[in-house]
């Protein structure tokens, strides 16, 4: 468990992605995590997760470094249940990440769409077996949504809104559209 209420609150939460061992899962406490770097996980078989996407928060308004607020790098992974805020580039990235499941998120940008905004909110790319369901998208400055270079997904029960794109994908993805929003704005 760690959480944002703690000493070095940012620190812990980097210490757990690195030290973390296949099998296990990272709980996020409540709260707001304030965060000035990019975060990543390079370990298969891990689940991180928070209590809902109004209370475990990981903002990156005062992003420093990394390129994206999460990048995963590892199979088996399981995100659930907490929001990404302001990261300076993608929200939340995977790469090479077969059987990865990204679950009740949320990413927003919440001042709204803007072109300084990161490209993409959710960006599987290189992967297998990708399900993304019932998470939010909110201001990306390209897609809210964006699948590359991958096989076998599922996309259902979204919600993205005040992106360029609602959802985009190479190759063409199976979207089940029940219970879903998609809005697009122009720039």
């Amino acid at each position: 468990h760690v959480s944002p209420d703690a000493d070095n609150a940012a620190e812990r939460l980097t210490e757990a992605l690195i030290n973390v061992e296949p099998g296990d899962t990272i709980r996020l406490g409540n709260g707001r995590f304030e965060l000035e770097d990019g975060l990543s996980l390079d370990v298969d078989n891990v689940t991180i997760q928070g209590n809902g996407t109004d209370s475990s928060i990981l903002s990156f308004a005062d992003q420093k470094g990394g390129g994206e607020g999460l990048l995963i790098t590892s199979s088996k992974v399981v995100l659930e249940g907490f929001a990404v805020e302001n990261t300076k580039g993608d929200g939340i990235k995977s790469k090479g990440s077969d059987e990865i499941t990204f679950r009740n998120l949320r990413v927003e940008w919440t001042d709204g769409p803007k072109e300084t905004n990161g490209a993409y909110g959710i960006y599987p790319v290189e992967s297998r077996d990708v399900l993304v369901q019932d998470s939010f998208v909110r201001g990306a400055s390209d897609a809210g949504i964006y699948v590359g270079q991958s096989e076998n997904i599922i996309v259902r029960r979204k919600t993205v809104v005040q992106n360029v794109a609602g959802i985009a994908s190479r190759p063409t993805i199976r979207l089940c559209c029940t219970a879903s929003t998609s809005t697009q704005r122009v720039k």
